[in-house]
């Protein structure tokens, strides 16, 4: 090839085969998506080794994806259950899947998503050089940590979650800066113990240039990870959260300068009147990059309906600039999700991201919500259940209370006003309490 990423193809004003089919599925002109991936404000992360991938592309002009986070671990290692949310992901339209695994065989479960599903793949290294090396953490060294990076691409992954922000100035920050909650990143505070204990600099700060070779070479997404992102609304837009992401802004650059793409990891939790703030100074800051948020959650006393705190503020976030919403369960901060947990994070995640869509006027957002309109006008229920987010729920609460007549339900009878209003224009006559 002439090119080493999409981002270098853009540049050189070559048109690839995955910009072509984000094109198709985002109804753009691909000349105006290649002119968005060149300024990195549009990303497709598409590993060279990924050959199953069905490629998708992220940036606030683009429809709004979601992540679904997975994997393994120590209380629920059944790989198979793992991949039966994977495929039930991708059936839901999940346009990508995160391999969080910390336990166990990592790799092979790791080469069995790049080999076999068609979503975006997405890691976090310094989980897996913990799994990997099986030792202390202290006695993990800078090049074992870099070495788990290139592992990772080799095996096909798309993207990866890097926490290259919280060096040793950030560090010094944040323990002067005290918080209700400390960090609640597994990255993030891994590699603050690992800096803890050797007293060394975040090798993937210390070495960035040959993280962003290993990315350049295979065409991996940097996933700048936020390790200070708030864990409690309390300790929202704080210091340490705005100084790691004026870090990253500057990493942001140096990745760029490599032709290598990047999005920007984001909150957490955060009160619903800082979170259009939060995505205008991200933007400034980091030069129009993606912005991957997770949730945010709006509220932190709603254990067991996380998905509904997480929809409400990713909604408002994507909105406002956000294109990637990583999808949150029911059984955040819980326990690891089943499989119902997993339907429930993506609805409520889709529902968030399409909403947002309709209130950017992203072409096409409107579409489905217009037909299912006239479906309803029409008091048409099959096609009601067919352009519903979850057909098979709504054909089953149907189903559970039967009204007496077809063309109403069990709330309203004969008081619908739907079935009333297309009557009295049609000229006939509504007698509600005689039919």
């Amino acid at each position: 090839m002439s090119y080493t990423t999409q981002m270098d193809a853009a540049r050189q004003g070559i048109i690839t085969p995955e910009m072509e089919i984000v094109a198709a599925k985002e109804s753009m002109d691909v000349e105006v998506l290649r002119e968005h991936i060149a300024k990195g404000h549009a990303i497709i992360p598409c590993n060279k080794k990924h050959t199953s991938i069905d490629p998708s592309g992220i940036g606030s002009m683009l429809k709004t994806k979601i992540n679904v986070n997975l994997g393994i671990s120590r209380d629920c290692k059944d790989m198979d259950v793992e991949i039966e949310k994977v495929n039930n992901a991708v059936k839901m339209g999940a346009e990508s899947i995160m391999d969080l695994s910390s336990y166990g065989d990592t790799r092979t479960f790791r080469k069995r998503l790049t080999k076999e599903c068609p979503a975006i793949i997405g890691t976090v290294p310094i989980y897996d050089a913990v799994v990997y090396y099986h030792k202390a953490l202290k006695d993990i060294t800078a090049k074992e940590w870099l070495d788990i990076v290139r592992m990772h691409a080799e095996d096909g992954v798309d993207f990866m979650t890097i926490h290259c922000g919280i060096n040793r100035a950030m560090y010094e920050r944040f323990k002067n800066n005290k918080r209700l909650m400390n960090i609640v990143s597994r990255g993030g505070s891994i590699m603050f113990a690992w800096m803890a204990m050797t007293g060394e600099e975040n090798p993937f700060y210390e070495h960035y240039d040959e993280v962003l070779d290993i990315c350049r070479e295979y065409d991996i997404t940097m996933s700048l990870g936020d390790a200070c992102r708030a864990g409690c609304l309390a300790d929202a837009t704080d210091v340490a959260q705005i100084g790691e992401l004026v870090t990253l802004g500057e990493l942001t650059q140096r990745a760029w300068d490599k032709d290598v793409q990047v999005m920007i990891e984001g909150p957490g939790h955060m009160p619903l009147n800082q979170i259009a703030a939060n995505m205008e100074i991200q933007k400034t800051i980091c030069k129009g990059a993606p912005f991957y948020v997770l949730g945010p959650l709006v509220t932190d006393i709603a254990p067991g309906y996380d998905h509904i705190t997480a929809a409400i503020g990713g909604a408002i976030a994507a909105i406002y600039g956000a294109s990637f919403l990583c999808y949150v369960t029911p059984a955040e901060h819980l326990r690891l999700p089943n499989l119902d947990d997993v339907k429930e994070g993506i609805i409520a995640s889709k529902i968030a991201a399409h909403a947002a869509d309709i209130a950017k006027g992203i072409p096409g957002a409107m579409e489905l919500d217009n037909k299912m309109a006239c479906a309803r006008k029409k008091l048409d229920w099959e096609e009601t259940f067919k352009y519903s987010i979850d057909p098979e729920k709504a054909r089953r609460y149907r189903a559970e209370a039967a009204p007496e007549k077809e063309d109403t339900c069990s709330m309203c009878g004969n008081f619908c006003a739907v079935k009333n209003m297309n009557r009295i224009l049609d000229g006939e006559i509504v007698n509600i309490f005689d039919e």
